[in-house]
């Protein structure tokens, strides 16, 4: 009678425990209840980030199908003509491939990240390495691996991935002061510096110093050795000037005018053709006569087509996502995290800068393009790596409480 009893309890207790399952249950798609990995993805990403990116995606298309006709007519030859839109359909196609990849990249938790990026580094250097070897030369400049649609800049890749592993080693100086993190990271930056400078790629390698110089002053470096770092990196130019032929030419054709100043004076004329509102989609004439107009002078077109108002209107919206990104930052107490948040957007405001200061004749010729603008397949593939390290790193728990990084500021 009592192992009856024993088993009717155990049997009464199943719907008690069946009943506690079924209340787990996940909510509508999307809803603040659905616990999927896509319903927190939904939830914790920067939204508005991923709306401004998404802007400046779609500016790019309009801007490249504007310098699309500049660039086919240049290839085609009398037997064998382009499609004037033949460069917005191949932009068209890398939108395809990179927006997938820079979501997919956002959905992954932090660590995941962040051996991403390392891994990322390991194999991107040593594809680095492999440019003098066996890399492709175009225009003179030995920087790609591969030919045609195949064909990637290992420097284009390794920038975003580059950062975060350069954040997490200098994180850990912060837990460990003794470990020699900051001559290690100046070694391995040094080291992707001399090959980029062997191609030759003067902007990257500013680049690639920039986002160095960046995480250590972060890191917390005293102001002192930042000092000393930046008398070196000016003598550095200086040695530079005198001893590479690349930046002595770009110098002297900003500076002093000497030399040959076409793509400049171009730029710089096609910019300002179309005053205040532009000429109108598809009525620009000057910029048939700009050197790759759908690439490193990509802004300038825009300048001539839709006018001065929507150049500002550009840089306005870069500066949007530089500050969205920042704000993020000023309640956020991970030091590996605003490391690598840090060192992503400089990466991305500086290469946006120096791109506008050139078409403007603010800064020499530098081979850059504008991110998300400018029409290439490494590029915009490389630059959603980065953006979806950025959307990744910057996900949070909207029900988190948090405690401002600023709430200190004014405590003696």
């Amino acid at each position: 009678m009592s192992g009856g009893m024993d088993n009717m309890d155990a049997t009464s207790e199943r719907p008690v425990i069946a009943a506690t399952r079924t209340v787990k249950r996940r909510g509508p798609r999307l809803s603040r209840a659905d616990r999927t990995p896509l319903g927190l993805w939904f939830w914790e990403i920067d939204r508005v980030l991923l709306l401004l990116v998404s802007m400046l995606v779609a500016v790019g298309l309009v801007a490249v199908a504007a310098a699309s006709p500049v660039a086919a007519q240049k290839l085609s030859t009398s037997t064998a003509s382009l499609d004037p839109l033949y460069y917005f359909y191949r932009q068209l196609m890398w939108v395809f491939v990179g927006v997938p990849v820079m979501l997919a990249i956002s959905m992954l938790p932090k660590p995941q990240a962040r051996r991403f990026a390392v891994y990322g580094t390991i194999l991107f250097l040593a594809l680095l390495f492999l440019v003098p070897l066996v890399g492709a030369s175009v225009n003179g400049a030995q920087r790609w691996l591969g030919s045609g649609i195949f064909r990637l800049q290992p420097s284009e890749f390794l920038k975003p991935v580059f950062a975060v592993s350069l954040a997490w080693i200098l994180s850990l100086r912060l837990h460990d002061p003794s470990l020699p993190v900051v001559p290690l990271s100046f070694v391995l930056t040094g080291v992707i510096g001399v090959l980029l400078m062997g191609q030759p790629d003067l902007g990257q390698t500013i680049i690639f110093l920039g986002t160095w110089l960046v995480l250590v002053t972060v890191a917390g470096l005293s102001m002192r050795i930042i000092g000393i770092l930046a008398g070196l990196g000016f003598a550095g130019l200086v040695v530079a000037y005198f001893t590479y032929s690349v930046a002595t030419l770009r110098i002297n054709t900003w500076l002093f005018g000497e030399g040959d100043s076409f793509q400049q004076d171009k730029a710089h004329a096609t910019l300002t053709a179309g005053g205040l509102i532009g000429a109108g989609p598809g009525a620009g004439l000057a910029k048939f006569q700009l050197p790759e107009a759908h690439t490193d002078y990509i802004f300038s077109v825009i300048g001539e087509e839709f006018g001065i108002i929507a150049c500002v209107a550009i840089a306005v919206l870069y500066l949007a996502i530089i500050v969205r990104v920042l704000v993020r930052l000023l309640d956020e107490e991970d030091s590996f995290l605003i490391l690598a948040v840090a060192g992503l957007i400089a990466q991305f405001g500086g290469q946006a800068t120096i791109n506008m200061a050139v078409n403007t004749q603010l800064f020499p010729s530098k081979g850059m393009t504008l991110p998300f603008i400018s029409y290439g397949g490494s590029s915009f593939i490389a630059l959603s790596v980065g953006m979806g390290l950025l959307l990744s790193l910057t996900r949070r728990n909207p029900y988190a409480a948090r405690v401002s990084m600023t709430r200190n500021w004014n405590k003696k």
